[in-house]
């Protein structure tokens, strides 16, 4: 049995102010209390955000005969189709009560034969107008918000402010894009039907963007018997942002990555998340500031592209069950 869900009190970060420090101190908090914090004036306009709602919610009104036209590919980018998703195979009983659309960075020929990077899907432009202009203007947008709290977080680990800029992490990252869809389904917990099972997120931070529509929930304590589980309140204009697991690995468990799920009560919800992680050839190993004789480091290191293969591999259907369907 669950135990009823509160409200989760998150600390907002105002990226306007010019005072880093006490936006240090507040994600400093946040990463090492639930992982998730607030972020406002982050320079993307309401105007452009609703745009990008606009455009996404198209998409998915499209008649499934189109949407399936861009199925996404072995790059993991395109369409992600209802049920697809499983992302707590233990408490499921199928996969997630959601759609979504995977936009990578826009390859390039140095980059095209490396795992997450390749070709985009796109819907037509006759079918979308202006629909591929929009999310690759949004993807920029995004990074520059991504970096800019990047160096929080790198001053908050003690470390140069530019620390993830280098070539290797957030110089050539793989950032990517997802448009996410959720059925008007309420989840039943106890019946293992969910929006979206429990997980934590791959990579390095993730910005969500989100509707009016509540649904997000997350765990602080993922060992706590039972789970108590938190609502985390939509803020207009706001992201919601959450660390991935490469962050808590890299900060030798310094800082969390916390688990969370989507719970739906019977409304559409519409989300943007974007996943901002270290570039392909990033090998990750504990930081300097996070170690020390009597905390040793407690991961061997890893090459990103390794790690993020091996994620994707264990949450999403294989490709080939959309070719039986469909023959």
């Amino acid at each position: 049995m669950e135990k009823e869900s509160a409200e989760a009190v998150l600390n907002c970060i105002d990226l306007s102010k010019v005072n880093i420090q006490q936006s240090v101190n507040l994600l400093k908090q946040s990463c090492t209390d639930s992982g998730f914090f607030y972020i406002i004036n982050h320079g993307i306009s309401q105007e452009f955000m609703d745009k990008v709602f606009d455009q996404s919610q198209k998409f998915f009104n499209l008649p499934l005969n189109e949407k399936m036209k861009v199925l996404r590919n072995d790059h993991n980018r395109g369409y992600t189709p209802l049920l697809d998703e499983i992302l707590d195979p233990q408490n499921q009983l199928h996969g997630d009560f959601k759609e979504g659309y995977y936009i990578g960075v826009e390859a390039n020929d140095s980059l095209d034969h490396k795992p997450f990077h390749g070709p985009n899907l796109w819907p037509a432009s006759d079918v979308l107008p202006g629909w591929r202009e929009t999310m690759e203007e949004y993807q920029r947008q995004a990074l520059e918000v991504g970096r800019a709290v990047a160096k929080i977080i790198a001053l908050a680990l003690d470390l140069d402010a530019n620390f993830f800029d280098k070539p290797e992490t957030l110089g050539d990252p793989i950032a990517i894009l997802r448009l996410l869809h959720y059925q008007d389904k309420i989840s039943e917990p106890s019946q293992g039907l969910y929006a979206a099972g429990a997980h934590t997120d791959y990579g390095l931070i993730t910005l969500l963007a989100t509707d009016d529509v509540p649904g997000l929930q997350i765990c602080k304590d993922k060992e706590a018997k039972p789970q108590i589980w938190e609502d985390v309140t939509p803020l207009k204009g706001a992201f919601i942002v959450n660390l991935g697991d490469m962050l808590e690995r890299w900060s030798n468990c310094s800082f969390k990555s916390t688990l969370h799920r989507v719970i739906g009560n019977g409304q559409e919800r519409y989300s943007i998340a974007y996943f901002l992680e270290p570039g392909h050839d990033c090998l990750v190993e504990c930081l300097p500031t996070c170690k020390s004789d009597a905390n040793p480091p407690k991961f061997a290191p890893i090459y990103y592209r390794d790690y993020l293969s091996q994620r994707y591999k264990e949450t999403h259907a294989d490709l080939l069950v959309y070719d039986k369907q469909q023959s």
